[in-house]
């Protein structure tokens, strides 16, 4: 094996493709660019997401995330860890906070809110302390004798 010997290995190279240089190469006259058109012309640049003078897609779209069925959301919900009444029944104690309800395994990430749902019962009087409360939750947690406190 000698340097002059080398050469690379079959395949890897291709001819560059020639056009214009008459209609026995296969890629006279129109030279691949077919007839007409911004394409066919030379020194024409066409913008990226342009269809061909049809309403783009990225016009035909709305502008904003939530702007779904005619009703506005906001683009960044708050999302909420949920917790519902009915598993506060298992943690022990007068009061459950959020460390209370991280320690029983209820809520997972430190920095996601708590939010306490309504499903469940709970038997028992305490005060429960969170970052939001649904109108049921709040309903049957009071019903019970507890309270509620939210937490900013």
């Amino acid at each position: 094996m000698r340097l002059n010997e080398l050469s690379p290995a079959s395949g890897s190279k291709r001819e560059r493709k020639r056009v214009g240089r008459g209609a026995g190469s296969g890629h006279g006259k129109t030279a691949g660019r077919g007839t007409k058109g911004a394409g066919a012309r030379s020194g024409t640049h066409i913008p990226a997401g342009y269809e061909g003078g049809q309403m783009p897609l990225q016009r035909r779209l709305p502008r904003l995330k939530g702007m779904a069925r005619g009703r506005h959301t906001p683009a960044h919900p708050t999302v909420y860890a949920e917790v519902n009444v009915g598993q506060l029944e298992n943690i022990s104690g007068d009061t459950i906070g959020v460390e209370e309800l991280r320690a029983a395994g209820l809520v997972g990430k430190k920095e996601m809110p708590v939010k306490i749902l309504g499903d469940g019962e709970i038997g028992r009087a305490v005060t429960v302390r969170a970052h939001a409360f649904s109108r049921s939750a709040r309903s049957k947690i009071e019903a019970a004798g507890g309270s509620i406190e939210i937490v900013e």
